[in-house]
């Protein structure tokens, strides 16, 4: 059964959702904007820091979850202006090692959530290490 979590450093979401859903295998992440975030309105405007504090919040998020960037296997990228990609791509890819990128969406999108120009969310497949483990507990339990 999945567990639903708000995360306590966010507002609660204005929609009917969560913003992490977690099951056995994957952990699910609400996109996130700049806006969503405490003191991001500072940086709205600058794409480069928008993408940062975003992706910052979501690593957090993850790790909450016993998760890292390692484990993300999609993200999906709202951008109000496709010509800033670039710079969204930059800071974006920072935040995965030796170039292990997860499959992406990135579209255009007319208006974000508080004027903001990205919103990203991701999936992680949880580790496998909690998978043998668990299985373990389950067998030392039988």
């Amino acid at each position: 059964m999945p567990d639903y979590h708000n995360d306590s450093t966010l507002p609660l979401p204005l929609f009917p959702g969560s913003h992490m859903v977690i099951d056995d295998d994957y952990v699910f992440l609400s996109g996130l904007t700049a806006a969503d975030i405490q003191g991001g309105e500072t940086v709205i405007g600058d794409i480069v820091e928008e993408t940062r504090l975003v992706m910052r919040s979501l690593q957090r998020m993850l790790r909450s979850a016993g998760c890292d960037m390692a484990d993300v296997v999609r993200s999906d990228v709202y951008i109000t202006d496709l010509d800033l990609t670039r710079d969204m791509d930059a800071t974006y890819a920072e935040f995965f090692a030796d170039h292990r990128y997860p499959a992406r969406t990135c579209t255009q999108t007319p208006r974000l959530y508080g004027g903001g120009h990205v919103e990203i969310t991701v999936m992680a497949r949880r580790p496998a290490e909690r998978e043998a483990s668990d299985s373990e507990a389950e067998k030392e339990s039988d």
